[in-house]
C-alpha cells in the first residue's frame, strides 16, 4: 500500500479556489432566478454583474457596494434581493428596512440604521446586505422644493457614503445625565434618611441605555452586567472612548446596500394607469423598457437633494412593466401549479385549455400593476373550481388513469369538464365569473357601432399619414366606457409629423359625421378636440411654423420675453383646424371601403392589431410598413440622414472648404 500524501496547498492556489467557487456559486445563483423569476432576465443579468466584485473578492470594497433598483408595484423587486441573499447564503446576514419607517421590527427606539445594524447578524467590518425598501417614501424635500422634516433613519447617507457611522454623542450625554441624576438623588435620600435600613439599587442603568453604551462602545459585557455597573465605572469607560480616535467609527463599509424603490415620476406615462386592463402589456412594456439613468436622476431629484442623489451612485437597474409573454408564461404556471397540487391531493389529473388561460389573461392582468392582481385573480376563478371539478369526477367514479380537460363554453360562462379526446363522454359544467370580460362585451348594438365608427376612422387616417398601423385598436374596454387607438411615439417630430397628428385626432368626429350625419355627432370627440386645439396652438404660437415665429402667450412676468398679441394666434389656429378637418373628411370619403374595412373588423373581434389592420387594408390599395424588428417606441420618420447625403452630393463646393471673401466678413464687438 503506497502512502501518497497530497501536495500542500500555497495560500495562491488557496486564494484562487476560493475565488472560483464564490464565482460559480454567484452563476448557479443567476441560473436559479432566471428559472424562478421570470421575463426579468436582462434585470437578473444586471444586478448579478452589480455584486461580482462585492461577493467574490469583498477585500477590495472600502465602502459600501450600492446597487439601485426602481421599478412599478409587484415586478419582484424585493423577492429577487430576498432570494438572492438566500442562494447566497447571506440570508444571516441580512437587514430590510421599510423606509417609510414601518420596518419590521422596528419600533419607538429604532430610529436609526446604526440601531438596527446592531440588532442583525451583521458584523462591523465584515460582509453583509442591506435593503432600504421603499426608498421613494424617504424624501427629503417635497413637491415645492422644500425641504421635509424627516424623523427616521437620519444615519443614512451617512452610510451610503462611506460606510463608517459616527457615534450618537448626544445619547452618551444622556447616558452621563441620567447617571448623574441617579447619584444625585440617592445622595439626597441618604441624607434624609429615606433609605435607612433599605438595600442599595442593583441596577444603575435601565435596559435601553445599557444597550446604547454597549452599542457605542463595542462592549461585550452582559447587558444585565452593564446596568449594575457603578456611576464612576461607566464615565471612566465614557471618558476612554472620547478620547480614543479608533472608536468613534463603526465600520459598514463591506456591506450590499439594495435601494428599492417606485419613481412615479419616471413611469408618469404608466404608474397613475392603475384601472386600466385594456392596453396590451407589450405596449407598456416597450415604453418603460427605454428608460434609462438619465430619467432616474431626473426623478430623484423631485425627491432629493442633489448631494443625496449622488450618493446613490449610479448603479440603477431600471425594472421595465412585464411583457405580455411574461404574463402568459406566469398564468400557464399557476395553472400547472393548481392542477399539480389537485392530482397530488385527489388523483384527478386536471388540464387547463389555451382558451381558458386566455381569459385568465384578459381577466386578471393589470401591466401597470404587477403580479399581484394577477394571483390574487386565478386563485379567485380557479381554486373553487378546480375542486367543483375534482369532486366531480371522483363522484362519477371516472377513471383516474385519464386526463380530464377544462374548456370554456361559447358563452364565455361556464367551465366544461370532460374526459380529453373522448367522444360522448358525461361532462359538467360549472359557472365561472369573469368580471372584467362582462364589462367589456358592450351588448349594446348602437354604441358599439359608433365606437367602432369614430375609432376606426382615427386608425384608418392614422394608418394613411403614417404609413403604419396603430399600436391597437379597441372598443371592448373595461377601464371606460368608450375606445382608443395607441400610437407608436416619435423621437423627433418634424412640421408635417405634427399636422398628421392633428389630421388624425379630428378624423374620429369626421368619420361620424360620414357614416350617421351631421346631426348625429356625438360629444365623445371632446378630447379629440382638445387634443387638437392643443397640437394647433403649440404649432402655431410655440414652434414658429405659422407665418410669425415669434413665441407668442399670454403672461404677467415682466421678465418673460414673448409676444403677447394672441389674436392673430387665435385666428391662424382656428383656420389650421379648419384645414386638417377638411383633409380628414376628404381621406375618409377618399378611403371609404377602407373605413368599412376596419368597422367590420372592430364589430366582430373587438379590438385590432397591427397585423390585421394591415392585412385588412391591403386589399383596398394601402400598404403599410411592417412593425419595426425591435419594437422601437420612439421613432424618426423623416429620412434625415438620406437627406443629409443629398444635400452633400449637391454641394458645388465639398463641406468644410467655403471660402469667404475678407470684405464680405464683419466683426461685431459686444459689450
Amino acid at each position: 500500500m503506497n502512502d501518497i500524501t497530497p501536495p500542500l496547498r500555497t495560500p495562491e492556489l488557496g486564494i484562487r479556489a476560493t475565488l472560483a467557487e464564490r464565482q460559480q456559486r454567484l452563476e448557479a445563483a443567476r441560473q436559479q432566478l432566471k428559472t424562478e423569476l421570470l421575463g426579468i432576465d436582462d434585470v437578473i443579468d444586471r444586478l448579478v454583474d452589480a455584486v461580482r466584485a462585492w461577493y467574490v473578492l469583498p477585500q477590495l470594497c472600502n465602502r459600501p457596494v450600492i446597487v439601485c433598483l426602481w421599478g412599478l408595484t409587484g415586478t419582484g423587486k424585493t423577492q429577487l434581493i430576498r432570494r438572492l441573499a438566500q442562494l447566497l447564503e447571506f440570508y444571516d446576514r441580512f437587514v430590510e428596512v421599510q423606509m417609510d419607517g414601518f420596518s419590521n421590527g422596528a419600533g419607538f427606539r429604532s430610529s436609526t440604521l446604526s440601531g438596527m445594524l446592531e440588532n442583525s447578524g451583521i458584523q462591523e467590518s465584515a460582509p453583509g446586505i442591506l435593503v432600504l425598501d421603499e426608498f421613494q417614501r424617504f424624501r427629503t424635500i417635497d413637491r415645492k422644493g422644500e425641504d421635509v422634516k424627516v424623523e427616521r433613519y437620519q444615519d443614512v447617507w451617512a452610510l451610503l457614503s462611506d460606510g463608517r457611522l459616527p457615534p450618537p454623542l448626544s445619547a452618551l450625554g444622556t447616558i452621563e445625565r441620567k447617571l448623574a441624576e441617579a447619584d444625585y438623588e440617592a445622595e439626597r435620600e441618604d441624607d434624609e434618611g429615606e433609605r435607612a435600613g433599605k438595600k442599595p439599587y442593583q441596577y444603575r442603568l435601565d435596559a435601553w441605555d445599557a444597550q446604547e453604551l454597549k452599542r457605542m462602545l463595542k462592549l461585550n459585557a452582559p447587558l444585565v452586567e452593564i446596568m449594575q455597573w457603578p456611576s464612576d465605572q461607566v464615565q471612566a469607560l465614557i471618558r476612554r472612548f472620547q478620547q480614543s480616535s479608533q472608536a468613534w467609527e463603526t465600520d459598514y463599509s463591506r456591506l450590499l446596500v439594495f435601494v428599492c424603490g417606485n419613481l412615479d415620476e419616471m413611469y408618469q406615462e404608466t404608474a397613475q394607469r392603475v384601472q386600466d386592463c385594456d392596453t396590451d402589456a407589450d405596449i407598456f412594456h416597450r415604453l418603460t423598457r427605454r428608460l434609462s439613468l438619465i430619467d432616474v436622476k431626473g426623478a430623484l431629484c423631485k425627491r432629493f437633494k442633489p448631494e443625496q442623489i449622488a450618493r446613490l451612485g449610479n448603479e440603477h437597474v431600471i425594472y421595465p412593466s412585464l411583457s405580455r409573454s411574461t404574463y402568459e408564461r406566469l398564468i400557464q404556471a399557476l395553472c400547472e401549479r393548481y392542477t399539480e397540487e389537485v392530482l397530488a391531493q385527489t388523483g384527478v389529473r386536471l388540464a387547463l385549455t389555451p382558451a381558458v388561460r386566455d381569459e385568465l389573461y384578459a381577466n386578471a392582468v393589470f401591466p401597470t400593476q404587477g403580479t399581484r392582481p394577477l394571483f390574487s385573480a386565478v386563485h379567485a376563478i380557479l381554486s373553487a373550481n378546480l375542486i367543483k371539478a375534482s369532486l366531480w369526477v371522483l363522484e362519477q367514479g371516472l377513471a383516474l388513469d385519464q386526463v380530464f380537460e377544462v374548456l370554456l363554453d361559447d358563452t364565455r360562462r361556464h367551465l366544461i369538464v370532460k374526459a380529453a379526446h373522448t367522444t360522448g363522454a358525461p361532462q359538467t359544467r360549472l359557472p365561472v365569473h369573469f368580471e372584467l370580460n362582462h364589462i367589456k362585451q358592450r351588448a349594446n348594438a348602437d354604441f358599439r357601432a359608433l365606437l367602432a365608427v369614430h375609432e376606426a376612422g382615427h386608425g384608418l387616417i392614422y394608418s394613411l399619414l403614417f404609413a403604419q398601423a396603430p399600436q391597437e385598436i379597441k372598443i371592448n374596454l373595461a377601464s371606460f366606457e368608450g375606445g382608443y387607438n395607441s400610437y407608436v411615439g416619435l423621437k423627433v417630430e418634424s412640421r408635417q409629423n405634427l399636422l398628421d397628428r392633428i389630421c388624425v385626432s379630428l378624423a374620429g368626429r369626421e368619420a361620424e359625421r360620414l357614416v350617421f350625419g351631421d346631426s348625429a355627432c356625438t360629444t365623445g370627440a371632446e378630447q379629440d378636440h382638445r387634443q387638437a386645439t392643443e397640437s394647433a396652438s403649440r404649432f402655431i404660437r410655440l414652434h414658429g411654423f405659422g407665418d410669425r415665429i415669434s413665441v407668442t402667450d399670454v403672461t404677467v412676468d415682466m421678465d418673460n420675453h414673448v409676444n403677447t398679441d394672441i389674436g392673430p394666434s387665435n385666428r391662424a389656429i382656428e383656420a389650421l383646424l379648419q384645414e386638417q378637418r377638411s383633409r380628414a373628411r376628404a381621406l375618409l370619403q377618399q378611403h371609404r371601403a377602407g373605413l368599412s374595412e376596419l368597422v367590420d373588423g372592430l364589430l366582430a373581434q373587438g379590438m385590432l392589431t397591427p397585423q390585421e389592420v394591415s392585412q385588412r387594408l391591403l386589399p383596398h390599395g394601402i400598404a403599410l410598413r411592417p412593425c419595426a424588428a425591435d419594437h422601437s417606441e420612439a421613432l424618426v420618420l423623416e429620412p434625415y440622414a438620406d437627406q443629409l447625403a443629398t444635400f452633400r452630393a449637391s454641394a458645388s463646393v465639398p463641406v468644410g472648404r467655403v471660402k469667404i471673401p475678407v470684405n464680405e466678413v464683419k466683426i461685431v464687438d459686444f459689450v
